[in-house]
């Protein structure tokens, strides 16, 4: 279990996430005691942690600050957002986020935590906290940093003496697997990255007519703003406008205002270009004569840094002309609301999408729409002074900048939200055919998370988390704000068998055709004993079900029939008896109807997500995680099962329950066995 460990401001818990274990404080007084410099076995000074694509064209060598500069400082004066300067990887949203993140200084001490110098505590190693997927994670890294020819190639700070901000971008790089991982993004994943805050898309074309008073109270409570300009084509990446701003671009929005000009109230915005030059040339522009018509002081105030930083003001509706997107990262729920004495409510759940049983795409694809998780959620306040209730949805795929060294990107994800039907587990195929959503998210998009602020009739809702495309296989993590308190828990959890008492065999002069016609077979592979070993029962139902033209498989395997002796085999002999046989042959037909029934084209093979409905007809209900199990182990590369690995599955199933029952004869859903009973148990499911 990883430890955690308190940092920063306030009393944030955050895990050690050093693969050995130990945290920040034991790695640097380890190193102070040997007189080492830390060098971090997790992210090597090699090609790994930089790229994983391609190797770099230059002969990039990795040195500590002291080889770099005489008087190296992590920080010099303070933290300013004017530090820090972009360098040669495409991490421009990352810059964008932290540049937001110096103008809250308490925000910045859990981030970047104090306590770290090149003084006599100096041991090569810096840490730095990130959130991450619901919980907050401290980065270890050792200082040695990318360079060519005695120079940062990276993230620097502007003075060549400063080195907080290079080290923040490698424990970022670090976290998300290498260098290379953080090539492209959005300002809003770092900024929720630095914050667990709660992000907010706003597209500036077709915004509320208010949207300067929502960004103006948005930066006054000290919330994380970005912005940008869409592109139409990757040519157009970085390309620079005549009007000195840059496309397909991040930039931080670091401040915004009212002033008095020519006799009229004037709405300024203040946004800062990570490149640390390259700026807005147009009205209000650093050198523009608009400043020459408002009052002296209101001009010294704005203008205190009018220097070729990256860093300009521009006319509110210019802004909104030029740029695209707006996103807001609130810094904790209840800065979402106007009511900032409101707190927010919040559940949080975390899921995965598994082929074959749970990744079943969005509502186009209804066969498998229904299998995806479901989370129900109760809303029975309204809000203050309304007769509705707001919610905000945001889902959020799991690990996807990590896993681009294996080949994986982002999935296309999106929700939608259901009024829930009343007292069903997991909600089946047939309701969403015939019922209408209620919300859903805006669109179905490859980006890290979706967030859309909902206002519903109280209710039971269901809200269904998807990807765009079936078979799509992710983890994700759904978070579901509300005004007021409300019940939210996940669907399809329940595991339990509903199992009908094994019916009594007839007496042998009562016996069907059928059952005479299986007893002169079951007689001719049966020795003395009367009885059939498991390669006679494999002989005597691939005999019996070949003959049934309307079930198409290449034949039991061994391993089923051993499933069948151990489930049937009350005496413990290790074979069936004709009795026993005739009991199982009941069950038999009973589970043929049902995967003839899900086998509605008749190839001979079940859809694996159909498996959940055929085991409820047979009484017995699993878990997602179970399903997903089940899945992996018996579908095939197209998320089907076969007649034969079908009857194994619910063979062992009703074993394993009718087991368990037996055990637990206090009916609490839990028993207590020993190793012996466990080995026993085990082997002969």
């Amino acid at each position: 279990m990883p430890q955690s460990t308190v940092y920063g401001s306030g009393s944030i818990q955050a895990e050690n996430t050093q693969s050995d274990g130990k945290s920040f404080e034991q790695l640097r007084n380890e190193c102070l005691r040997k007189g080492v410099l830390f060098e971090d076995p997790d992210f090597p000074a090699t090609d790994s942690s930089l790229f994983f694509s391609q190797k770099p064209p230059v002969n990039i060598q990795w040195k500590r600050p002291k080889e770099l500069c005489s008087n190296p400082r992590f920080i010099v004066d303070s933290i300013d957002r004017t530090d820090i300067c972009q360098g040669q990887l495409g991490d421009c949203w990352l810059l964008a986020a932290i540049a937001s993140l110096t103008l809250r200084q308490d925000t910045l001490a859990r981030v970047v935590p104090p306590d770290q110098e090149f003084d006599s505590r100096y041991a090569g190693i810096f840490h730095f906290q990130f959130w991450q997927h619901n919980k907050w994670l401290d980065v270890v890294v050792d200082d040695r940093l990318p360079s060519v020819r005695d120079e940062l190639i990276m993230l620097h700070s502007a003075s060549n003496n400063e080195f907080w901000s290079a080290l923040m971008e490698k424990a970022y790089a670090k976290l998300n697997g290498s260098y290379e991982a953080l090539k492209g993004g959005s300002t809003m994943e770092a900024m929720e990255d630095f914050t667990g805050g709660v992000g907010e898309t706003y597209e500036t074309k077709s915004a509320p007519d208010n949207l300067f008073t929502i960004m103006k109270k948005a930066i006054d409570r000290g919330s994380l703003m970005g912005c940008s300009i869409d592109i139409t084509s990757s040519a157009e990446s970085e390309a620079k406008t005549t009007t000195g701003l840059v496309k397909g671009h991040a930039y931080s929005i670091t401040g915004l205002e009212e002033v008095s000009y020519r006799g009229q109230k004037v709405q300024l915005i203040r946004v800062r270009n990570p490149w640390g030059q390259v700026e807005w040339n147009g009205p209000w522009s650093d050198e523009s004569r608009e400043w020459n018509y408002i009052d002296k002081a209101e001009k010294t105030r704005l203008q205190q840094n009018s220097l070729d930083d990256g860093e300009f003001w521009m006319e509110f509706g210019d802004f909104k002309k030029n740029f695209d997107k707006v996103e807001i990262c609130n810094l904790d729920p209840n800065a979402l609301t106007e009511d900032t004495k409101h707190q927010w409510e919040v559940n949080v759940f975390e899921g995965n999408w598994i082929r074959g049983s749970t990744a079943g795409g969005c509502r186009n694809y209804i066969d498998t729409f229904w299998t995806n998780p479901q989370f129900k959620l109760e809303l029975k306040e309204t809000d203050d002074n309304h007769h509705l209730c707001t919610v905000v949805v945001a889902l959020m795929q799991k690990n996807r900048r990590r896993l681009r060294k294996e080949g994986l990107d982002l999935e296309t994800i999106g929700f939608t939200v259901y009024e829930a039907p009343d007292d069903e587990d997991h909600t089946a195929k047939d309701f969403f055919r015939y019922n209408a959503s209620k919300a859903r998210s805006k669109t179905y998009i490859n980006m890290r998370e979706v967030s859309e602020r909902f206002t519903l009739p109280p209710g039971k809702y269901l809200v269904v988390p998807t990807t765009f495309q079936p078979h799509q296989e992710a983890d994700f993590l759904i978070r579901i704000f509300s005004e007021k308190k409300a019940a939210a828990l996940e669907m399809g959890s329940t595991v339990d068998a509903d199992l009908p008492p094994p019916p009594v065999p007839s007496a042998p002069e009562a016996e069907t055709n059928e059952e005479k016609g299986l007893r002169r077979l079951f007689d001719q592979l049966a020795g003395d004993d009367q009885a059939i070993c498991v390669r006679e029962l494999q002989q005597m139902l691939n005999g019996v079900l070949s003959r049934r033209k309307e079930i198409q498989f290449e034949g039991l395997s061994l391993n089923t029939c051993h499933s069948i002796i151990n489930l049937m085999d009350v005496d413990n002999t290790g074979k069936l008896e004709f009795q026993e046989f005739k009991v199982f042959w009941e069950k038999m037909k009973k589970w043929i109807m049902l995967f003839l029934t899900y086998d509605t084209d008749r190839t001979g093979k079940m859809s694996s997500y159909e498996l959940r409905s055929a085991l409820n007809a047979a009484g017995m209900r699993l878990n997602n995680q179970l399903l997903q199990l089940i899945g992996l182990r018996f579908a095939d590369e197209n998320y089907e099962i076969d007649f034969d690995d079908y009857l194994t599955c619910i063979v062992r199933l009703e074993n394993m329950f009718r087991v368990f029952q037996a055990l637990d004869k206090f009916k609490r859903g839990r028993v207590r066995i020993n190793i012996m009973q466990f080995l026993m148990l085990s082997m002969n499911v």
